[in-house]
């Protein structure tokens, strides 16, 4: 019986040293590589406890970061699963807001904006110091065509968490928001600090060359679009982007076409 509860134990400690690592993943500057890793170490702390409601918010939030940046090669698939892995752990319980606000990156994914934005609200809802969920609903608002809104949440956001290891998130949300407000030299300083956070995320160099594009400083523009496609060389147009990334309202792409897509077209970056 000993023997047994010592390997129980040891089973369990095993587990929780996995998640631990996997969320420690997840807080480095983020890259394919960092989540990858993180998704492993989750899957094997799942296979360790099947119960984990932990681990199931991990592994869910790591696929649902490959879908946001375009590094899914089983878009759908990933989708589903991570679908499948928040519905469990918020069977089991529903006042987790991680589990909410993850399930919101999950339904924004599949355009289903007001159960986004429930979400993100029932998330703030539960735990209003939570910064990722202010984050994210200033995402959605974003999406939803209220740029002003967006960023007036993520300032919350950012006001509750001036120390995240994570702040690029933060930078990249409140630019892109001034930058479809257009107000472009704020937009240009913001997406600045989160390159400056990550180098290796390609959507702050994306839309650092639209703000300088619209700006009119179309040499730094096509110098950031470079960077952009080293990082991911599969954002070659700007079809390519709205396949990538094909959320957002009415509003929302009239706004993006007036400024963000304007600036990068003409930095002279293709359609097709």
């Amino acid at each position: 019986m000993r023997a047994d509860a010592s390997s129980k134990k040891g089973r369990w400690l095993r587990m929780r040293d996995l998640i631990m690592r996997g969320w420690a993943l997840w807080y480095r500057p983020r890259s394919l590589e960092s989540v990858q890793e993180a998704q492993r170490a989750f899957e094997q702390a799942l296979e360790i406890d099947p119960r984990s409601i932990d681990a199931r918010i991990g592994l869910a939030k790591m696929l649902l970061a490959k879908v946001n940046q375009g590094w899914s090669s089983s878009f759908q698939q990933d989708l589903a699963r991570a679908e499948q892995l928040l519905l469990e752990a918020l069977e089991r319980d529903t006042d987790l807001s991680i589990a909410h606000s993850t399930m919101r990156v999950l339904r924004r994914a599949q355009n289903r904006l007001t159960e986004s934005r429930i979400e993100s609200e029932r998330a703030v809802a539960l735990d209003p110091n939570d910064s990722f969920a202010h984050i994210q609903l200033g995402w959605i608002r974003l999406y939803l065509g209220d740029p002003a809104a967006g960023l007036a949440e993520s300032e919350n956001a950012l006001r509750l968490s001036l120390h995240d290891p994570q702040l690029w998130g933060y930078y990249l949300q409140l630019g892109w928001c001034q930058l479809l407000s257009n107000r472009v030299d704020p937009a240009i300083d913001l997406l600045i600090k989160s390159r400056a956070e990550n180098q290796r995320l390609w959507l702050s160099h994306f839309g650092l060359a639209g703000a300088l594009g619209l700006k009119g400083d179309l040499d730094a523009a096509r110098t950031a679009l470079a960077e952009m496609r080293k990082v991911n060389p599969k954002v070659d147009s700007l079809a390519r982007f709205h396949e990538l990334r094909p959320w957002g309202n009415s509003q929302y792409w009239a706004l993006y076409e007036k400024t963000a897509a304007s600036g990068l077209r003409r930095a002279g970056f293709p359609e097709k």
